[in-house]
């Protein structure tokens, strides 16, 4: 069986598709199962509540993101291994994406009102990244997969102490965000220039400011 080369319009629709599944569906369907599993919160007040529901926004956000910047990634590489690369991490973040929106359901609290800026804003910067080469395109992935660990374990001090489902979630997509570093350096990432990872961490946590309220 012959596959069929996709023209620009085809891309163009495809890359469509995945924004608006990305930003309008706040529980796609997952391949794995949550790591919340049959975990059991503990009492959580009204409080602990809607803080435990403001983290779980941000890292759906977070999600939303890393989506985009996959694919924004992908629609540009110049190597066909490195956009299967990218394409199977994106993959990996819809079950991220699933588990954060059924948390968010259970907590009786929504997704970020601002997704589809979210999403465009991470999609722009993914497809420059790529633009500008492949190896260094990497180097972005292993920089944000690292801030986004390190807010995640931020998070895992920070949640609710009755919050279990909440923890199971966060400590795997850490264990998980630290794995797709690991593959984007093994794969040759180039290390960024220094004022980039300080644009980064601020614009991060500018969306962290605002994605915990709205």
């Amino acid at each position: 069986m012959t596959s069929r080369t996709l023209s620009s319009l085809d891309r163009a629709l495809v890359e469509i598709e995945r924004a608006l599944e990305t930003v309008f569906v706040a529980t796609p369907a997952a391949a794995q199962p949550s790591p919340a599993g049959a975990a059991q919160d503990g009492e959580l007040d009204a409080a602990a509540r809607r803080h435990a529901a403001g983290l779980m926004r941000v890292n759906h956000v977070g999600e939303v993101c890393a989506q985009a910047l996959y694919f924004g990634q992908a629609a540009v590489a110049r190597d066909e291994a490195l956009r299967t690369q990218m394409l199977a991490a994106a993959a990996e973040e819809t079950d991220h994406l699933a588990w954060c929106g059924e948390r968010l359901e259970e907590l009786d609290s929504r997704p970020s009102l601002l997704n589809p800026l979210w999403y465009a804003g991470a999609y722009a910067i993914g497809a420059f990244a790529g633009l500008v080469g492949d190896r260094l395109s990497l180097g972005f992935v292993v920089e944000t997969e690292r801030q986004v660990e390190a807010h995640l374990g931020e998070h895992l001090e920070t949640l609710p102490p009755g919050d279990e489902r909440s923890r199971a979630i966060v400590r795997r997509m850490k264990d998980d965000e630290a794995a797709h570093a690991e593959r984007a350096l093994a794969a040759g990432a180039r290390r960024l220039p220094d004022p980039v990872p300080a644009l980064m961490r601020f614009a991060s946590k500018v969306m962290k400011t605002v994605a915990y309220r709205l």
